[in-house]
């Protein structure tokens, strides 16, 4: 909710940028700057989280992700010039990029593979209803007083998340065996003895398994049984972020004002937060029925097909020239088309882009793998959301929206062909369906190991280092 909040400022905020409500005097130029300036931020909070997470856990890194959100609102509070919300909008993606890299992490060591799906799918829900606070909240409350919300919300996702266990998987990759143990009875709430100790051998075989491989970005990116799992994920989080989600969102105040669509911009933001945060109740009721496949597929088309019809309404309006009176029949496509395809990607491929990395990757590259993973989205969203001014400058939104859709379409070609079905299994499943043969050929390397009579921990710990 934090991470949305801070996602969403911009879509009330610039509005009131536009009609001069704020202290701030900024050109569209700038505006574009502080838009985008979240991106870079997520790559440092990115790099950040790797190595924090697999020095001092999972737990810790999520509480400390709170810091960044905290100074960051402080530098927007008392912002004069277009400077002071570049680094506040920078610490901001800071936060948000640790945040992402190790809650889908975080989520996929600790639940089982019946419901992984839907908790994951909680946090967008989660998300979406940041979403609905910041748009009900932003467009009815002035500049100074938005901020202040902002600086209760990470103050109590840190008091929230104080006492969340840490994951087992990273406490037996530590050796804390009994630890994990511990924790695993308690995520479980099972307290029969010999099923604990099944699963948890279950999770050390494939600890040791993974632990033996290399955890670099170059293994990851040059290693042939993580090829798949990188063009998977690369190739998805490229169309999603291609289809045009976030800048839409990021710009929602100012497309409508740009529409005329006959609402005005309060208005329509509630509606559009209050639709979002109903969508979050869907799609964890459905991440794990429906196949990851053809809800991908499926999404992708549907928002295709609304990009392509708001692209065609921008075009008879600003390159056909009809009038505001003879458009009136048509004025709230875009709303509507808008609407309806952030409701379509919300329920399909922008909750799966994080479902589906944090099940293909082993353990030993999955902190690495989402750390790189959302480098490259940090980059990707920065060129799009940068971008979307200059391309209203050249091709007017028509041109933008058009783009989306093709990119759109793309995703669903991609996913058609090269994504493969995870609903319904085990990480090791996964695993041996990526990886085929050459998952299992550690077992050979660690034979000697296992007959060696050492204790358990001290094993786990020397294979680790």
């Amino acid at each position: 909710m934090t991470t949305s909040t801070a996602y969403f400022w911009t879509a009330p905020i610039l509005p009131k940028f536009h009609s001069n409500e704020t202290r701030i005097r900024i050109s569209n130029s700038e505006i574009s700057w502080v838009v985008a300036m979240i991106s870079p931020g997520m790559v440092t909070g990115s790099l950040a989280a790797s190595g924090v997470s697999d020095k001092f856990g999972r737990r810790v890194t999520l509480l400390a992700s709170a810091l960044p959100f905290i100074i960051g609102t402080a530098f927007v509070l008392h912002a004069t010039k277009p400077w002071l919300l570049y680094i506040g909008r920078f610490l901001w993606g800071l936060g948000s990029g640790m945040i992402t890299t190790v809650t889908s992490v975080y989520l996929s060591e600790i639940a089982d593979k019946e419901i992984r799906g839907t908790l994951t799918a909680g946090t967008r829900f989660m998300f979406s209803f940041g979403a609905l606070l910041m748009l009900a909240i932003g467009s009815f409350v002035s500049y100074q007083v938005l901020s202040y919300f902002l600086i209760a919300l990470p103050i109590c996702y840190f008091l929230a998340c104080w006492r969340i266990p840490e994951t087992p998987y990273y406490l037996l990759k530590e050796g804390k065996v009994d630890t994990a143990k511990k924790e695993l009875m308690r995520l479980s709430g099972n307290k029969n003895e010999k099923m604990i100790e099944e699963k948890l051998s279950q999770m050390r075989s494939d600890v040791r398994k993974e632990m033996q491989r290399s955890s670099s970005a170059k293994e990851l990116l040059t290693g042939k049984q993580y090829r798949k799992a990188v063009i998977v994920t690369a190739g998805l989080r490229f169309t999603q972020l291609f289809a045009g989600s976030i800048p839409i969102q990021q710009y929602m105040g100012r497309i409508i004002q740009q529409s005329n669509c006959g609402l005005r911009v309060s208005t329509a933001l509630v509606i559009f937060g209050a639709v979002r945060f109903v969508v979050g109740f869907i799609s964890p009721m459905i991440v794990d029925k429906v196949g990851r496949r053809p809800l991908l597929i499926y999404t992708y088309l549907g928002s295709c097909v609304m990009l392509a019809m708001v692209g065609a309404y921008f075009f008879l309006q600003q390159v056909i020239g009809i009038d505001d009176e003879s458009t009136n029949p048509f004025r709230f496509v875009v709303f509507v088309g808008i609407v309806i395809s952030i409701v379509i990607s919300s329920i399909g491929f922008d909750t799966l882009i994080f479902i589906i990395p944090s099940e293909i990757f082993p353990l030993n590259v999955r902190s690495v793998a989402m750390t790189v993973l959302n480098i490259f989205s940090a980059f990707v969203t920065f060129i799009v959301v940068k971008g979307y001014q200059p391309m209203e400058d050249w091709t007017g939104l028509y041109g933008i929206f058009w783009l989306y859709a093709v990119m759109a379409f793309i995703g669903a070609i991609f996913t058609y062909f090269i994504v493969p079905e995870t609903k319904g299994k085990s990480l090791r499943e996964i695993q041996i369906e990526l990886q085929g043969n050459i998952y299992d050929q550690p077992d050979d390397l660690l034979k000697s190991r296992d007959e060696a009579e050492i204790n358990e921990n001290t094993e786990l710990k020397e294979i680790t280092r």
